[in-house]
């Protein structure tokens, strides 16, 4: 195909065509005319020859093509936009980039104020989204993050991307204050016998202290499942239910959630929180600045547990 004879316009009408799923929410979004933004997916449709929006009732719905092409034309988009708002030299102060972090809620808790203050105080005109991520995304990080900037995941999960280890924590078993548990300390019987809470379960997912439990031979009797963290305490309260969260979570919690921590009766192994990123922007000055803000708020949130400081960039 050749490139220089395609309007890179019709990049960003398509993908405000198929985020909004509406002619007339597209063009307010763009600040152009509706029959300007009809005339741009005429164009479109004409060059990948099938309709991308089609009419169901009072709403527009997107083509199986169209669906497909949503998230590649944001990060199309999003890698034009990178190419032409590149500089020589970066300055946080004047920037005004967007930057997009795939993270669980555990590491907004124990990281996301102190980036947030780092970047307000640093790079005032810079905006931070923290989204969550799912294991739909952990699943194709590669891909999400050519949009995105960050992802937050313990090693064992992802290959082939860079990595920077940022801090150290350990998980522990969390029961209803009141439990019977409560008194006598978990054993390896409670863990078979007792009803979980989980997160991120199912075929891939799972935390890496429950798949090395069940490499012990541990399989948990999983009753209810969440994919976030900070709703485990209030499932586990006034329960006989049991979980596994990260210590340094629980320390953040209310003194009057309603529940121990408790050691594991297990070795549970290390759990090192890392941040990974697509190598294309592993030179990148704006990416490298984001990475020293984050590794400085991990610094500065958990003190002598940080471990990326200076331990480099690994694969």
């Amino acid at each position: 195909m050749n490139l220089a004879s395609l309007d890179l316009n019709l990049l960003v009408s398509l993908d405000a065509l198929l985020q909004q799923r509406s002619v007339t929410r597209a063009a307010a979004q763009m600040g152009l005319s509706q029959p300007a933004l009809s005339a741009s997916l005429a164009r479109l449709r004409r060059h990948f020859d099938d309709e991308l929006l089609t009419r169901v009732g009072n709403e527009y719905r997107l083509t199986p093509l169209a669906v497909q092409l949503r998230e590649l034309a944001r990060i199309a988009l999003s890698g034009v936009e990178r190419v032409f708002t590149s500089q020589p030299e970066f300055d946080p102060a004047s920037s005004q980039r967007e930057y997009t972090l795939l993270t669980s809620d555990y590491v907004v808790a124990i990281l996301g104020d102190t980036v947030a203050a780092l970047l307000a105080e640093e790079a005032p005109h810079t905006r931070l989204r923290l989204a969550t991520h799912s294991p739909a995304i952990v699943d194709r990080a590669e891909q999400a993050l050519l949009s995105a900037d960050l992802i937050f995941m313990p090693p064992g999960f992802l290959t082939g991307l860079s990595r920077q280890d940022l801090y150290r924590d350990e998980w522990v078993c969390v029961v209803a204050a009141d439990s019977p548990v409560a008194g006598a300390g978990v054993g390896v019987e409670d863990l078979e016998s007792l009803p979980w809470v989980v997160t991120y379960h199912g075929p891939t997912a799972s935390t890496p202290a429950i798949r090395h439990m069940r490499m012990l031979g541990i399989e948990p009797r999983v009753q209810v499942v969440v994919e976030n963290f900070l709703t485990v305490p209030g499932l586990v309260a006034g329960s006989d239910r049991i979980a596994l969260l990260q210590r340094r979570l629980v320390e953040l919690l209310p003194l009057n959630v309603g529940v121990r921590a408790l050691p594991c009766p297990f070795d549970a192994g290390p759990l090192i929180e890392a941040m990974w990123w697509h190598p294309v922007y592993d030179g990148d000055p704006e990416h490298e600045y984001l990475r020293d803000v984050v590794a400085r708020a991990a610094q500065l949130a958990v003190g002598d547990a940080s471990v990326g400081i200076d331990g480099g960039d690994t694969r």
